[in-house]
């Protein structure tokens, strides 16, 4: 998509409580971007990038609560961005389809499709496809741990550029993720997307997906969550000490499934810490 035909909205930066900012500079906003369509429907993202002092980073965020996807005006959404837009990255706001009607192999499908897409049109962006990072919590966690884990180097039975292209993610962020849903497949009141083909729970299960490639990855989890217990992020982060894979854990004592006041600031200044080093800073090494 040609950048001067892309529809843009400039807001200035606002300061945010959380981190410093440097300075302010205005954001371009691309709404709905199409990245495919499914039972006559598009699926979209939304871009957020900052005018003045872009990084040349991309970061894609799961936009994912129990597998549904909420769609927010961006001239709002903008708002929950500005730690990581403060700091020069260019965010990809993507949406799934949502449970009950989607299930969480679907929303997968959804946001891999997605992710090839961005690994595509990059550069029109603005960003490197090969300096992509993921974040999400909760189901956005599970989808980010998901896409980390089963990057490759393209579709070879796609049948469009965009499902042939690569899915590569060079770093990844979890919040409070469920890890594994083999034992939570099935029909479920208060979450229908996990009301699945129970066969199906190994492919879209991260503790079964690690190996030698997968990228450096955060998972932060709070030790009173009890929808996600921190077993969760504990199992899968021993998985990775075993496979020597480049991960951090940080538990968050009296969290629940959810961070809050200075826990919930600390959370964004270790994203952006993680993806700075991973992404920002390691790609200054490698030039």
């Amino acid at each position: 998509m040609s950048r001067a035909l892309r529809p843009r909205l400039l807001l200035p930066i606002l300061l945010l409580a959380a981190l410093p900012v440097a300075a302010q500079a205005p954001v371009e906003i691309t709404p709905d971007v199409v990245y495919g369509h499914k039972d006559g429907m598009a699926m979209t993202f939304d871009v957020f990038q900052p005018e003045s002092n872009a990084n040349g980073i991309g970061l894609i965020h799961m936009v994912s609560g129990g597998w549904v996807s909420s769609w927010t005006p961006p001239e709002q959404a903008v708002q929950r961005y500005r730690f990581l837009l403060d700091q020069g990255f260019t965010v990809f706001s993507v949406r799934h389809g949502s449970s009950p009607r989607y299930l969480v192999p679907d929303a997968f499908s959804d946001v891999k499709l997605a992710t090839r897409y961005i690994n595509l049109h990059g550069t029109e962006f603005g960003v490197d496809p090969e300096r992509l990072g993921v974040w999400g919590s909760s189901a956005g966690g599970h989808l980010s741990l998901m896409l980390g884990l089963t990057a490759d180097e393209g579709n070879a039975a796609g049948t469009t550029p965009v499902e042939s292209a690569p899915s590569r993610i060079a770093a990844v962020v979890a919040y409070f993720p469920p890890t594994d849903l083999r034992s939570w497949a099935g029909p479920s009141e208060r979450f229908p997307a996990l009301d699945f083909d129970p066969t199906l729970a190994e492919s879209i299960s991260p503790v079964l997906h690690v190996d030698g490639d997968t990228p450096p990855t955060l998972l932060m989890h709070g030790d009173e969550d009890t929808l996600v217990p921190i077993a969760h992020s504990e199992r899968l982060h021993a998985i990775f000490q075993e496979s020597g894979v480049t991960a951090e854990f940080i538990p968050f004592p009296g969290q629940g499934h959810g961070f809050r006041g200075e826990d919930a600031q600390r959370g964004q200044r270790e994203v952006v810490e993680w993806f700075t080093k991973h992404l920002v800073n390691a790609a200054v090494a490698t030039r």
